[in-house]
């Protein structure tokens, strides 16, 4: 029987409490046991569309590392690494740059044995440790990179009706034999929480990132004391009104979120005014919110390309542009993923912004 619907038959789960287990359990979560990655997996992500969108966040790293004086040690620290496709390719762009790549030392932060393994037959590097938590790291810069790790953690869905807040719930229906939803009323630490950061004004439906906070508040810390950075890349949107954006995905379609847990993706648009209020709150300073699309532009990425171009067979420049397209293109991935940097307020850098 799968594992979840065996634990709700005994008891109803919170939606995040559903998520976490449904990707992370030990044994079960979707996360754990497959590689969701790539053509033969279920999702695709813009390192392995193209490397040159790996070229241009080493080159932006790069000129960071420049900016803060060429410090003798620089931490670049990714938050889950996927297939390792995006460290791999970094690393391969960071050893043209000798005085860089001698001074830099990457974490790999990943909680999933399956996708580690993964990453360390594809990374074989001294440079590159694996970590399971942000809080064991004593030393920087920090250049913390996310490319759709936000979006992967588990939420809260919250509602609120005449100043009353009631949480979703998921539950095992006897009746009709199968995964249901209801909302029950909110508990008074959780409202505490969620008015603490003023979420309660963000609509009648609340998206509440209570894991993303969690990291975010880590993140935020190690800046703080080390100096550094956060740049992230994620599916999301920038407006103060919540909306229900929680979505599930196999075989590079659209899933029922209820239905076989642990076999599906399960994901979330990031509300990316919530992460510039908390970062505010927090004294950083986030530079203005924009697309993929803007950010690889300004970066050079299509110069890069025609660089390249000239040196390719017809059929391989048709494919480096037809896999640019992807990932700048409104109507694919350019608009709908935007890029957020998070820095100390005296860090005057907005390469790409």
């Amino acid at each position: 029987m799968n594992k979840v619907i065996k634990i709700l038959k005994k008891k109803s789960l919170t939606l995040d409490q559903f998520i976490n287990i449904s990707l992370y359990d030990k044994k079960f979560g979707y996360y754990m046991k497959n590689n969701p990655f790539g053509s033969n997996g279920d999702f695709i992500t813009s390192p392995l569309i193209s490397n040159l969108f790996s070229e241009m966040l080493a080159i932006w790293c790069i000129a960071f590392w420049e900016h803060l004086g060429k410090p003798k040690k620089i931490m670049l620290v990714e938050l889950g690494p996927g297939d390792g496709s995006l460290c791999k390719d970094l690393l391969k762009t960071f050893k043209r740059f000798k005085n860089f790549y001698e001074c830099l030392n990457i974490n790999l932060l990943e909680i999933s044995t399956k996708l580690k393994s993964i990453q360390k037959k594809s990374i074989k590097n001294s440079k590159v440790k694996w970590i399971q938590n942000i809080s064991r790291i004593n030393s920087g810069p920090i250049i913390f990179i996310g490319n759709e790790f936000f979006d992967s953690l588990p939420i809260k869905h919250i509602y609120i009706k005449k100043n009353n807040f009631f949480e979703k719930y998921i539950l095992w229906s006897k009746k009709d034999n199968s995964i249901k939803t209801v909302y029950r009323p909110a508990k008074k630490k959780l409202i505490n929480e969620i008015k603490k950061i003023n979420l309660h004004t963000y609509g009648k439906l609340i998206e509440y990132p209570i894991k993303t906070i969690e990291y975010l508040e880590e993140i935020t810390k190690k800046i703080k004391k080390f100096n550094g950075c956060l740049l992230t890349f994620d599916y999301g949107y920038d407006k103060k009104k919540s909306v229900d954006t929680l979505q599930s995905v196999k075989d590079h379609r659209y899933a029922a979120i209820l239905t076989d847990p642990g076999k599906t993706d399960i994901t979330s648009q990031v509300n990316f005014k919530i992460f510039k209020n908390l970062f505010k709150s927090k004294n950083l300073h986030v530079e203005k919110i924009i697309t993929q699309n803007e950010f690889l532009q300004k970066m050079g990425i299509l110069a890069r390309a025609e660089i390249l171009s000239k040196k390719m067979t017809f059929r391989t420049k048709a494919d480096m542009f037809y896999r640019l397209q992807k990932l700048l293109h409104p109507k694919e991935m350019g608009s709908l993923f935007k890029v957020m940097f998070v820095h100390k307020k005296n860090n005057k850098f907005s390469l790409g912004f």
